[in-house]
């Protein structure tokens, strides 16, 4: 959605966030009004110092004056270190509570939203977008206010000093008010380029980074690194085209306002040769200060009314994910217990895309304490089963039951508290092994884990890393190999506790050492639980109590492995020996 030039409600909406922090926002309101008055004296007295003393050579009077405007002075230093302090404090604390709501509303999000959003694009409005919301504050609304108000008194003081002379003031002040809002519209529209070429850039290098492997492998760095180019040239010039609005327009305003300082100096300087009483040297002395505290404040109001308008651009932006109602639906009013372990498929169907079916229709049964394997071609659905189960993708139609409750009965965390799952792709974070295990989980201390290491047989091959337990991993786990993160997922999974445990190819493209591993980790903790486990190595699934075989998004065989492999011409059958004849030939 396109921001307005200035959007009510929006801005509306910010400053509930400064609910919280009535106090200081009040405050820096009150050093605001405080600054622009001793702002305003400083001329005022300036005026008196020149005409009331200077000219009638009274020294003691105008080291009174010296001394009072001294006073003054320290009066506005304060006033500035609170009202810039409180400012920018405050602009940090509502970042703070956005920042939190927007990643905690992100934490509720369907799969299927992440599968569309690019996670550079996320990280850009969680990150720098937000920071300039905070800009809104420390160098926007408070800032305008500041200088408004700066410019409200100056005007006053300089009404009740010289009337004649502010009127040249008033004259000019339109011209310089119109180019300022033609200035304040480009930078709008320049600036909201900006920020698109800024998540742009984000989403390019965030997957190229997180990709480097496969660009490197098919030698794609020239291509990649021409790509770049071009989205760096676009922002290059989102950027020079507000670079070009303030060369032009802040010459303009330092020359209508040197412009106005002659006209005063001359009209001013007439009048007093003609010997006109009611303008005084004191006066061109102050009006000096007085044209600079004015101008300078609306030229300063245009540049931070840009500084507020990205403000407002980036939370347009981020209230774009708040308002995003994209969560799963947690009505669930059962705690999930311990599991038995029954699960159930009726007639289910689903779909990533509407009516779209990867998923048609499956009915399946799954005792307590059993283990069973689902096989079948890329594609076939196997996958998809366990996101439905964890309730990661909503199913279009038909019901999954566990312990003859329905899923959708349960809370969506406990129902996933008892659900424990080993991917094939496993995701660590740049952290310690224990903390990979734990997942920062206080209810599980290191000795559950060494313990749990130990039965599952992989207490060794930590102990064998640098620090043990205590090993950084680095990012998505780079300093492990792939069958060593599959090991620490098992590891996870273990101390997890759940009542159905879901392993989903976790012995897919490993050293046949960790395989080894892996295996007796498998048997371990499938015991006394009820294990799904989703494998293309046919091999791997052969002492299953079930196999389901899926094709197409539909159940297309089930028994024992001897069962399957005796039906003539049978689906898993020629499957099987298939593999097996692949697996001898290489």
């Amino acid at each position: 959605m396109k921001a307005k030039a200035f959007d009510s409600h929006l801005f509306k909406r910010i400053l509930q966030y400064t609910k919280p922090y009535q106090w200081r926002f009040n405050g820096v309101i009150l050093f605001a009004v405080s600054l622009s008055v001793f702002a305003a004296l400083r001329p005022y007295l300036l005026k008196h110092t020149v005409d009331g003393y200077i000219q009638t050579h009274d020294a003691n009077g105008l080291l009174f004056y010296i001394s009072l405007m001294g006073i003054v002075l320290l009066c506005e230093v304060f006033s500035q270190f609170y009202f810039v302090y409180w400012a920018n404090w405050l602009g940090q604390d509502i970042v703070k509570d956005i920042r939190i709501k927007l990643f905690r509303h992100m934490l509720s999000f369907r799969m299927k939203y992440f599968d569309n959003a690019p996670v550079g694009q996320l990280v850009t409005r969680s990150v720098s977008d937000i920071e300039a919301i905070a800009k809104i504050f420390s160098q926007g609304l408070f800032m305008i206010i500041s200088d408004m108000m700066k410019m409200v008194v100056v005007m006053g003081f300089m009404f009740y000093m010289n009337w004649k002379l502010t009127w040249i003031v008033i004259i000019a002040m339109p011209i310089l008010v119109y180019i300022t809002r033609i200035f304040q519209k480009k930078m709008q529209l320049a600036f909201e380029e900006v920020r698109t070429q800024i998540a742009n850039m984000n989403t390019f290098v965030q997957e190229r980074v997180t990709g480097m492997k496969i660009v490197q492998l098919f030698t794609r760095e020239d291509i990649e690194a021409e790509k770049f180019k071009d989205i760096n040239d676009k922002h290059n010039k989102a950027w020079i085209k507000t670079i070009l609005y303030n060369s032009i327009f802040f010459p303009i305003a330092d020359i209508i306002s040197s412009f106005t300082l002659g006209f005063i100096v001359l009209y001013g300087g007439f009048h007093i040769l003609d010997g006109d009483s009611t303008t005084t040297f004191g006066d061109l002395f102050s009006y000096t200060m007085f044209i600079g505290m004015l101008f300078n404040p609306l030229r300063q109001i245009a540049d931070k009314f840009n500084e507020m308008q990205m403000g407002m651009i980036a939370a347009n932006r981020v209230f774009d994910i708040l308002d995003t109602q994209n969560q799963i639906q947690d009505k669930g009013i059962f705690e999930a217990p311990l599991f038995e372990g029954n699960i159930q498929f009726k007639d289910v169907h689903f779909g990533y895309i509407a009516e779209e079916f990867v998923i048609k229709g499956i009915d399946l049964d799954v005792k307590a304490g059993e283990t069973i394997a689902i096989v079948g071609a890329t594609g076939a659905g196997k996958s998809t089963i366990i996101n439905l189960l964890n309730r990661f993708y909503e199913i279009n139609s038909g019901t999954i039951f566990i312990d003859d409750k329905n899923i959708l009965d349960y809370t969506l965390d406990s129902l996933r508290k008892q659900i424990a799952v080993v991917l094939q792709d496993v995701f660590l974070f740049a952290d310690t092994i224990l903390n990979n295990i734990t997942l920062n989980n206080p209810q599980i201390s290191r000795e559950d884990v060494i313990l749990a290491a130990k039965k599952i047989g992989v207490h060794e091959f930590i102990m064998s890393l640098p620090h043990g337990y205590d090993y950084n991993v680095k990012e998505r786990g780079v300093m492990l190999s792939s069958g060593q993160r599959q090991l620490i997922a098992f590891l996870r999974a273990y101390v997890s506790n759940p009542s159905i445990l879901i392993l989903d190819e976790a012995t897919s493209s490993i050293d046949s050492y960790s395989e080894e591993l892996i295996q007796r980790a498998t048997e371990t903790i499938t015991q006394g639980r009820t294990s799904i486990v989703i494998a293309h190595r046919l091999a791997t699934v052969i002492n299953a109590d079930k196999i389901v075989v899926m094709d197409k998004g539909l159940i297309v065989e089930q028994g024992t492995h001897q069962e399957l492999l005796n039906r003539e011409e049978g689906f898993y059958k020629n499957l099987y020996y298939s593999q097996f004849l692949v697996e001898n030939n290489s």
